[in-house]
C-alpha cells in the first residue's frame, strides 16, 4: 500500500473537496481522484460515497481514515529517526577493542564523542580471536584484530584500516642474562619460561607459532591480557614477555632488561576490521572516517 495514497485520501476528506485537496497537495484534481480509486479498489469497497460533486465518508472509508492518520504519523517519525541516524544524531556503535589498544584509541573516541554526543558506545574488551568470532556473527560492527602471517586469509574475509604497527621486545627482570642487549635471537629464550597471552589473543598464536619456528615449545608460568600486569610479573620473577615496544617504552628502563626480539622479527601490527559483505551503521561509518583523518599506522 502506497502511503501517498493515504496522504491523498486523508487529504481530500480533511478539505472535503478534491479540488481544495490537490490544491494543498500542489497536484493535479485527476490524480488525486486516480489515486483514492486505486485504494478503494485495494480494499474492494468504496471509502467515499459520491452524490455528483459532494461526496461523504462511508464506515470503512472512515476506518481507513482513522488509520491512515496513524500510519501517516508513524511514517513522519520514521522518516525523522532514519534522518537522525543519517546525521548521526542517534544510534549505537559496536566495536570490539583487544584491552592493549582502548588507551591509544581513547583520545579518538573522546573526539568521536565530541561531535557525536548522541551516539552510544558499547565497546568490547576482548581479544582479536573473540573479536572476528563476533564480526562474522553480527554482535559487532567493527574491531581490532592483530595482522600477522598466521592470519592467513583473513583479508579475504574482512576489509581493514590499519591502525598501529610496533617491534616486538623481550621484557626480562633487571637482572636477566640479556641486560644491556639491543636485541635477542627468539631461539635464546627456549629454556626460559613465559608469560603468555590467553587463547582468546591473536599475540598468543604469534607467539607460539614463532617459538616453533625457533624450534621450541614456550614453557608457560602464568597467562594474562593485561599488558600492566604481565609486566608486574615480570618484574616479581614470574617469567619473561614478548611486548610491543610501543608498551615497553613507557616502562622504567632501569626496572627490566628490555630488549628487541629478532630472528625472527615479531611485529605487533594491530588493523580496525570489518566484513566486507556487512553493513555498516552511520555511527560506525562516522567513526571509521574520523578514524581515518585521526590515525596514522605507528
Amino acid at each position: 500500500m502506497d502511503i501517498r495514497a493515504l496522504r491523498y485520501f486523508v487529504t481530500v476528506v480533511d478539505q472535503q473537496s478534491f479540488t481544495k485537496a490537490a490544491n494543498a497537495l500542489h497536484l493535479t484534481q485527476p490524480t488525486v481522484s486516480k489515486m483514492v480509486q486505486v485504494l478503494e479498489h485495494s480494499f474492494g469497497v468504496p471509502l467515499l460515497a459520491r452524490e455528483g460533486k459532494r461526496f461523504s465518508v462511508t464506515e470503512a472509508g472512515d476506518i481507513v481514515y482513522q488509520r491512515a492518520k496513524q500510519m501517516i504519523a508513524v511514517h513522519a517519525r520514521m522518516k525523522q529517526e532514519v534522518d537522525a541516524l543519517q546525521r548521526v544524531e542517534r544510534g549505537v556503535l559496536r566495536m570490539g577493542l583487544s584491552p592493549s589498544t582502548h588507551s591509544i584509541l581513547a583520545p579518538v573516541f573522546a573526539a568521536y564523542h565530541a561531535a557525536y554526543p548522541n551516539i552510544e558506545l558499547k565497546l568490547f574488551e576482548i581479544g582479536s580471536n573473540d573479536t572476528l568470532g563476533h564480526l562474522r556473527d553480527g554482535v559487532l560492527e567493527m574491531g581490532t584484530v592483530l595482522d600477522f602471517p598466521g592470519a592467513g586469509d583473513l583479508w579475504s574475509e574482512f576489509e581493514s584500516l590499519p591502525l598501529f604497527k610496533s617491534p616486538m621486545c623481550l621484557l626480562a627482570p633487571r637482572q636477566s642474562p640479556w641486560q644491556g642487549r639491543a636485541s635477542v635471537a627468539l631461539e635464546e629464550l627456549a629454556d626460559s619460561e613465559f608469560i603468555l597471552y590467553g587463547d582468546a589473543f591473536a599475540l598468543n598464536d604469534m607467539v607460539t607459532a614463532a617459538c616453533s619456528e625457533a624450534g621450541f615449545t614456550p614453557k608457560v608460568s602464568g597467562r594474562s591480557g593485561q599488558w600492566d600486569f604481565m609486566a608486574s610479573l615480570v618484574g616479581l620473577g614470574v617469567g619473561v614477555a614478548l611486548l610491543p615496544k610501543v608498551f615497553c617504552d613507557t616502562l622504567a628502563p632501569e626496572d627490566f632488561t628490555i630488549a628487541q626480539v629478532g630472528s625472527p622479527a615479531l611485529s605487533w601490527n594491530v588493523s580496525l576490521a570489518w566484513r566486507r559483505d556487512g553493513h555498516l551503521s552511520f555511527a560506525a561509518k562516522a567513526w571509521l572516517e574520523l578514524a581515518r583523518r585521526s590515525l596514522q599506522p605507528r
